[in-house]
């Protein structure tokens, strides 16, 4: 696939999507270089894809979230300040979101800055979160609460890493696609819709078509509203409830299909306000939705009182009342900045009974197309 150049105010980036096994070598190359690499991923890869770089001093971090934490950047600069030169380093990181997000960081601030090459290892960083320039940390309980923008210098997408996600990790990753494509539209969606079958099979050709597919989209929305002011938000879709529900049950729920829940409980404040019809949330959940939910999703064992008490603390909130990205009938988002916790509450005492109708619906072999 060719490049994609995203342009940014703070430094244009590369995307180069690498089937080849050439690029680890490359990385090798670089001087002064800060290599950080999820010790889960190197377990998996070390003697593959990744095998160039046992020939470098290695920094082998868990994709937990302690890792995203200001203790978990004190280790990292700890072990940067011994081993790398100063402003002419450059971290090179290889794993999911957990660390990109304290790579990025830590590169944004140590030195006041320094060069940073991403390697997304889940299908969620390599469709979605490698561009953007958000790096975000989570304080005490609440998720992504500081953060700074920085964009790598460059991004490597190397599809066959993803070969190896669990269940959770891969369908946590498809859900953020289908988000993705609801966010670009009734076209997006339907160009999606007939293609779940095989993205569910994780058939190569159908995810790498989809990861380019997700981040064409989302190069749109950064390029015009970079820094978060205005379209930009509507890709918080669903990262209302979803941040929320990772906090409340201590990140128990993989981000990807937190975000799918909080589609749901979006649509569910949308019919309650009457700008979407129960029989267009049902069909959304069943075509895009439903599939992306695995048996771990943990979607009966949510603590409604400590969910609202997360979405209390949202940094996007910026008045007495909740903000949600809600979906209209026309496939059209809005943001809402009233919502009520007695709307949330309802929104979530909602949820099994909307999963159960979806359900039926996609058992019925007469229902009508997304683009219908």
């Amino acid at each position: 696939m060719d490049p994609l150049t995203i342009r940014s105010q703070l430094g244009d980036y590369q995307v180069d999507f690498r089937d080849d096994a050439v690029w680890a070598a490359e990385l090798c190359e670089l001087e002064n270089a800060f290599f950080v690499v999820d010790e889960l991923v190197w377990r998996l890869h070390g003697e593959g894809c990744l095998a160039p770089l046992a020939s470098r001093p290695l920094h082998l971090v868990s994709a937990t979230e302690d890792t995203k934490t200001l203790d978990g950047i004190a280790t990292l600069c700890d072990g940067m300040i011994a081993q790398a030169a100063k402003r002419n380093a450059v971290v090179v990181s290889v794993g999911g979101g957990v660390v990109q997000d304290a790579t990025g960081f830590l590169a944004s601030v140590i030195y006041r800055g320094v060069g940073w090459v991403y390697v997304p290892s889940t299908l969620l960083a390599q469709a979605d979160s490698c561009i953007g320039a958000k790096t975000s940390l989570n304080f005490r309980h609440f998720k992504n609460l500081l953060g700074t923008m920085y964009p790598p210098q460059r991004v490597i997408v190397h599809p066959p890493l993803v070969a190896t996600l669990n269940d959770d990790h891969f369908f946590s990753g498809l859900g953020e696609i289908v988000k993705m494509h609801i966010v670009a539209g009734p076209d997006a969606m339907a160009h999606l819709e007939p293609r779940m079958a095989a993205l569910s099979r994780r058939e190569q050709t159908a995810v790498s078509d989809a990861v380019r597919a997700s981040l064409l989209i989302k190069q749109r929305f950064i390029e015009e509203d970079e820094f978060d002011r205005g379209r930009r938000r509507l890709l918080n879709f669903g990262h209302c409830f979803g941040h929320a529900i990772e906090s409340a049950t201590n990140f128990a729920v993989p981000h990807g299909q937190a975000v799918v829940i909080g589609i749901v409980l979006a649509g569910l404040i949308s019919c309650g306000r009457g700008r979407l019809t129960r029989s267009r949330l049902d069909e959304i959940v069943a075509r895009l939705l439903l599939p992306t939910l695995t048996s771990a999703a943990g979607i009966d064992d949510l603590a409604h009182g400590a969910v609202v008490e997360a979405m209390r603390h949202d940094k996007k909130r910026s008045g007495a009342g909740l903000a949600v990205v809600i979906p209209c009938d026309d496939w059209s988002l809005l943001l809402v900045t009233d919502v009520t916790e007695s709307e949330a509450l309802r929104a979530l005492e909602d949820l099994p009974a909307v999963l159960g109708t979806a359900r039926r619906f996609l058992a019925d072999p007469h229902r009508n197309s997304l683009s219908g």
